[in-house]
């Protein structure tokens, strides 16, 4: 990671759709509950067993507890080839914004649509599960797949990656675990505190390249 002048931009326009859409939600606006509704029964339209069954597999492989499993795993690799201060990043980014995601949903306080599921309990926005694994994805970008060496396998696990966030956020969708503005939420808070992070990284790694037990990793 390297300062880039597009980064402050970058946080500050999906920062502003994030509030926007945040206080849309927070003051129960009738156009956003119009586009709840409209691409809630889009989704939701024609349901089967075998579509609900996967959307099931796909939400568990989304979820939060998932998610920090994915990003440990991506720390210990990262540790193993001397990427240290990756690693403790990857870890940071992940945990730290699953506590800012938490304080949002305490702050908004969306009750989940009605349909929802006994096991998805808590408020609604913004999707935690979209959150994580929207941030996952990103270490993966970030750090891991420009160290792929073939150019087709990077694309492809780029596609993969980006392939998945969006059924994912469909199937949070399709069994009334959050609204559509949740999973679009989500997304944007996950990429404006990415900015933070990152900045913080260009600002934090060459200090902790001094700490001993980070010393010999490459940042």
């Amino acid at each position: 990671m390297e300062r880039e002048p597009e980064r402050l931009r970058r946080f500050l326009v999906s920062g502003v759709i994030f509030l926007v859409i945040a206080a849309l939600v927070f003051s129960n606006s009738v156009v956003l509950q119009l586009f709840d509704s409209l691409l809630q029964a889009f989704f939701t339209g024609t349901t089967t067993d075998f579509r609900t069954m996967l959307m099931k597999i796909v939400s568990f492989l989304g979820s939060p507890k998932m998610s920090i499993v994915y990003v440990i795993i991506i720390a210990f690799f990262l540790w193993g080839f001397k990427l240290k201060i990756p690693a403790i990043w990857a870890i940071a980014t992940l945990i730290s914004g699953d506590v800012v995601a938490t304080i949002v949903k305490d702050v908004v306080k969306r009750a989940r649509p009605s349909q929802h599921m006994a096991a998805d309990n808590g408020y609604s926005f913004p999707s935690g599960h979209v959150f994580g694994f929207f941030l996952v994805a990103s270490i993966l970008f970030i750090i891991v797949i420009p160290n792929l060496k073939r150019a087709w396998v990077r694309l492809f696990w780029q596609i993969v990656l980006v392939l998945f966030i969006l059924v994912l956020a469909i199937s949070r969708v399709y069994l009334y675990a959050h609204y559509p503005s949740d999973v679009i939420g989500s997304m944007l808070l996950a990429y404006t505190w990415l900015q933070v992070c990152e900045w913080l990284y260009v600002w934090l790694a060459p200090i902790m390249k001094r700490w001993s037990f980070v010393a010999n990793s490459d940042i």
